[in-house]
């Protein structure tokens, strides 16, 4: 089985401690999709993400992007120029072949009123809501969302994530997200982090990979949600 994104055997202390953020982390992910990175709040779900996309490059063991070349990491609160307005934002450097989804992407986000505002005049949702979308017209294998949907109501979170499966199937994202309904629900491989004195670090849970054309299974949906508490 080809592996998209694969970590072998991370090692890594934070500068000045003593302590392993990971020791000898493995996991992988192996088929494009909307796949998660949950774990409890100082597991190092962040450290990770900045490790897969190049922004962090001390640590010990190696990391393989097969195929993923294009490889871009948001986050939530990320700042943009608050002065330019969302329309100025959103046609920076679009790639041609992207012009052509910029509307429904627009339309779907639910940002279309706010095209001529300043940046910062938007709500914290509106601001994610507009920054994601930014990603989303760029050229990628694989977007790391960190947070990304933090401070969006629940149905705009779900027509987000729907429109994201929908229109992007045979990109990679990795959601990083403390909601566990949210991450089991939506997302197919869901790796799970765990203290560095649980071995494996590293657990892998089958998600629903819920889509918008297929019913829920709520029964199947709280099993997976349990798998992932009882993992972590």
């Amino acid at each position: 089985m080809q592996m998209l994104l694969e970590l072998k055997n991370i090692n890594y202390k934070y500068p000045g401690s003593t302590n392993d953020v990971f020791k000898n982390l493995t996991c992988a992910i192996t088929t494009p999709g909307f796949h998660a990175l949950f774990g409890p709040s100082g597991v190092g779900k962040t450290t990770l993400a900045k490790m897969i996309c190049g922004k962090m490059n001390d640590f010990h063991g190696e990391i393989a992007t097969n195929a993923m070349n294009r490889i871009l990491y948001t986050y939530n609160l990320e700042r943009l120029p608050g002065w330019s307005s969302v329309r100025e934002h959103l046609e920076l450097n679009i790639p041609p072949s992207n012009k052509s989804i910029v509307a429904e992407l627009i339309d779907s986000f639910g940002i279309e009123a706010l095209m001529a505002s300043r940046f910062a005049q938007l709500s914290l949702g509106q601001q994610n809501r507009t920054n994601l979308t930014r990603y989303l017209l760029q050229d990628f294998d694989l977007l790391i969302m960190d947070e990304s949907l933090a401070n969006v109501d629940e149905i705009t979170k779900e027509k987000i994530i729907q429109k994201i499966k929908e229109m992007f199937s045979n990109r990679c994202f990795l959601y990083i997200s403390h909601n566990v309904v949210e991450v089991a629900k939506y997302c197919d491989q869901i790796l799970v982090l765990r203290s560095h004195h649980k071995v494996p670090q590293a657990v892998t849970i089958c998600g629903q990979n819920h889509t918008k054309n297929r019913e829920l299974d709520k029964t199947a949906l709280e099993q997976t949600m349990l798998e992932i508490v009882n993992a972590s």
